[in-house]
C-alpha cells in the first residue's frame, strides 16, 4: 500500500510530506484548493504523461515521491526482482520533471525508463476519475471490465496466442499463392535484387519526416537565426525589451498593493506572462543553439530523401511503407526458394490453428457469459442501493454480427441499463442521463475493483451529483472496500468524509506574493468543523455543527472505531 508521498515544486505545492494510513483516506477541501493536483502527482510518479507546465513558478524543477508498503505483495516483489531494482522489501517510486519539459524516473534509486514506471504503477495502485463514466460508454472498456471480473487475463493471453499464429499462417500461405508457383531464374534475380537494395537502405519509422523537418531547417539556417535572434532582443535583449519592461511594471504595482488590494489579479497575470515570455526567450535560445549550418549535412539530408523517394516510386508505394515493402519481397523470396510441397505443411498448420483458435475462443465465451451473470447481478445490487430501485442491468455476450475473429475472441460485449420498469434494458448512452451514469460507473467500479488485486485505488471525485441518504451508502461501500485494501477518495460530500479513517485537508495559503497548497490531517474539533462546512451554508451553525457531531458518531458506531483518529 501506498505509505508515504512527497511533493516539491508542483503547480501550487511548494513542499509537501503526508503519511497515508490504510483503510480508507479522504480527501476534502475548497474548489480550487488543489487537491486535483495531488492526483495528478501520483499518476505522473506512475508515468503518466508530465507537463512542464505544473512546474512551480519560480523552481527548476518538481519532484514526486511515492514510497509503497510490499511486504504483503509478492507479485512486487518478483517483479523488482526480475528488473533487477529490488532493494531490501523497499519500493520507492520517484519523478523529476525539470523547466524544459524533460523528466526522469526512478525505481528504488535506480535511473529506469517509463515503461517500467508503468508497469510497476499497474500493480501497485488503480486510479478511477470523476469522469470515468464517459470511458464506461466505450464497448472496449467495457470487455475489458468483464474480462478484468472474470480473470480472464490468462484466457485471452491463450486466445491471443492462438489468433496471431493463425493468422502467420494464413498470410504464409496467401503470400506464396500470390506468388507464381514457378518462378525464373530471372524473376529470381530481381527478387534477390530487390531485397538487397531495400536492405541497404533501410529506412526507419519516421525518418522521412524526420528528414524533411531537418532540411526545412537547414535549408532556411540563415533566416531562421535571423529571427530567432531577433526576437531574443525583443523579448529579454535590454533594459527596453518587454521581458524588464513587464518586470518593471509588476515591481511597481506591487509597491502599490497595500493601497489597493484590488491589484492581485492584476499583478498575478502580468507575473504569469512574464514567465511565458521568459519561457518562450528560453525557447528561442534553445532552438538557435539546434541550428546547423554545415553544408555536408544539408547534402547528405538532401541524398537521403532521394533514395527513399525514388525507391518509393519504383515500388508505387508511400515511402513509410517501404519497411513493409521489404519484409513482404524477403517473405516472398523465401517462399519462392522453398519447396511448393510446403504449401501442404501449411494448409495443415493453418487448419490446426484455426481449430485451436476457434476451442479457445468458444471457452473464453462460456467464461464469458457466466461472468457476466455474476458481474450484472452484483451491480444491480449496488444501484438499487445507489437510489435506483428499479435499476437493471444486462451484459450481453454476442457473436460480431460480421462474423469477424479478433486477438480478444469472437465476442461483441455490451452493457445495457434500464432504470424504468416499463423500458427494456438498453445501451448505457440511450438509457441512463448524467447523474445516472455517475451512480452506475461507481457502482461497476466497486463492484469490479473488489475482485482485482491493485492494493491501493484512489477515487477522484466519482460521487459528483450524489446526495443525501445515497451519499451515505456511497461511503458505507467505499469503508467496506477498504476493508482490505487501501482506499483514497477525493469528495465533496461531508457524508462520505464522515466515514473516512483518516481524513485530510487540502487548503490553500496566500503569504504575500507566494500561493501554496498544503495538506492538514484533521482530528477531533478539526475535522467535525470540516464535515460542518461541507455540510453548506455561508455560517456554520450550532446546528451544523451538531449534525457534523451526529454524523461522525454514527459511522464510528457503524463501523466500530472511532473515524476521528489517525
Amino acid at each position: 500500500m501506498l505509505v508515504h508521498l512527497h511533493i516539491r515544486n508542483l503547480a501550487l505545492c511548494d513542499q509537501l510530506d503526508i503519511e497515508i494510513h490504510p483503510g480508507l483516506t479522504v480527501l476534502t477541501g475548497e474548489t480550487g484548493a488543489g487537491k486535483s493536483i495531488l492526483i495528478g502527482a501520483i499518476g505522473m510518479a506512475l508515468g503518466q504523461r508530465a507537463d512542464a507546465a505544473l512546474v512551480r513558478i519560480g523552481a527548476e524543477r518538481a519532484e514526486i515521491t511515492l514510497e509503497f508498503d510490499i511486504a504483503a505483495l509478492p507479485d512486487v516483489q518478483a517483479w523488482l526482482a526480475e528488473q533487477d531494482l529490488d532493494d531490501q522489501g523497499a519500493c520507492q517510486l520517484r519523478r523529476v520533471v525539470n523547466r524544459e519539459g524533460r523528466s526522469r524516473a526512478y525505481i528504488n534509486g535506480s535511473p529506469a525508463p517509463l515503461q517500467q514506471l508503468t508497469e510497476l504503477g499497474d500493480l501497485l495502485l488503480d486510479i478511477h476519475g470523476q469522469h470515468e463514466h464517459h470511458t464506461l460508454l466505450k464497448k472496449e472498456y467495457q470487455r475489458l471490465l468483464l474480462d478484468r471480473y472474470g480473470d480472464h487475463q490468462a484466457q485471452l493471453d491463450a486466445v491471443g496466442e492462438a489468433w496471431h499464429a493463425w493468422r502467420t499462417v494464413e498470410r504464409q500461405i496467401q503470400d506464396i499463392e500470390a506468388a507464381s508457383s514457378a518462378l525464373s531464374e530471372d524473376q529470381l534475380e530481381l527478387l534477390r535484387h530487390q531485397v538487397q537494395e531495400l536492405d541497404t537502405l533501410r529506412p526507419g519509422p519516421g525518418e522521412l519526416d524526420g528528414l524533411v523537418e531537418e532540411l526545412r531547417r537547414l535549408a532556411h539556417a540563415d533566416t531562421l537565426m535571423a529571427v530567432y535572434q531577433q526576437g531574443l532582443e525583443l523579448l529579454d535583449g535590454d533594459e527596453q525589451a518587454v521581458a524588464p519592461r513587464l518586470n518593471h511594471v509588476c515591481r511597481a504595482l506591487q509597491g502599490q498593493l497595500e493601497n489597493d488590494g484590488r491589484l492581485t489579479g492584476v499583478i498575478e497575470m502580468l507575473e504569469s506572462a512574464a514567465i511565458q515570455i521568459s519561457e518562450a526567450a528560453s525557447d528561442l535560445t534553445h532552438h538557435l543553439s539546434d541550428i546547423d549550418v554545415d553544408p555536408g549535412r544539408l547534402r547528405e539530408v538532401e541524398d537521403r530523401l532521394a533514395q527513399i523517394q525514388d525507391l518509393a516510386r519504383k515500388h508505387r508505394v508511400p515511402p513509410e511503407d517501404l519497411p513493409e515493402v521489404l519484409e513482404r519481397l524477403r517473405e516472398q523470396l523465401e517462399y519462392s526458394l522453398a519447396s511448393q510441397g510446403d504449401l501442404t505443411a501449411l494448409y495443415r498448420r493453418r487448419d490446426e490453428a484455426e481449430a485451436r483458435y476457434l476451442a479457445l475462443a468458444e471457452e473464453l465465451r462460456t467464461s464469458r457469459i457466466a461472468t457476466a451473470q455474476r458481474l450484472s447481478a452484483a451491480v444491480i445490487e449496488h444501484m438499487r442501493e445507489l437510489g435506483m430501485p428499479h435499476g437493471r442491468m444486462e451484459i450481453r455476450v454476442e457473436r460480431f454480427r460480421d462474423g469477424r475473429n479478433t486477438q480478444t475472441g469472437r465476442d461483441d460485449i455490451g452493457f445495457l441499463i434500464s432504470t424504468n420498469p416499463s423500458l427494456p434494458p438498453a445501451p448505457l448512452e440511450r438509457a441512463a442521463s448524467g447523474g445516472e451514469l455517475s451512480r452506475i460507473s461507481l457502482a461497476i467500479q466497486v463492484v469490479t475493483a473488489r475482485q482485482g488485486t491493485i492494493p491501493t485505488i484512489i477515487f477522484d471525485e466519482v460521487d459528483v451529483g450524489i446526495g443525501g441518504r445515497v451519499a451515505e451508502i456511497v461511503g458505507q461501500h467505499l469503508r467496506s472496500l477498504a476493508a482490505d485494501r487501501q482506499v483514497l477518495c477525493i469528495t465533496h460530500l461531508p457524508q462520505v468524509a464522515a466515514l473516512g479513517g483518516q481524513h485530510l485537508r487540502v487548503v490553500k495559503t496566500h503569504q504575500a506574493d507566494n500561493t501554496s497548497t498544503r495538506l492538514q490531517r484533521l482530528e477531533g474539533d478539526d475535522r467535525r468543523d470540516e464535515v460542518a462546512r461541507m455540510l453548506g451554508g455561508i455560517e456554520i451553525t450550532r446546528q451544523t455543527l451538531d449534525l457534523a457531531d451526529e454524523m461522525l458518531e454514527r459511522a464510528g458506531q457503524r463501523f466500530g472505531e472511532p473515524v476521528e483518529s489517525a
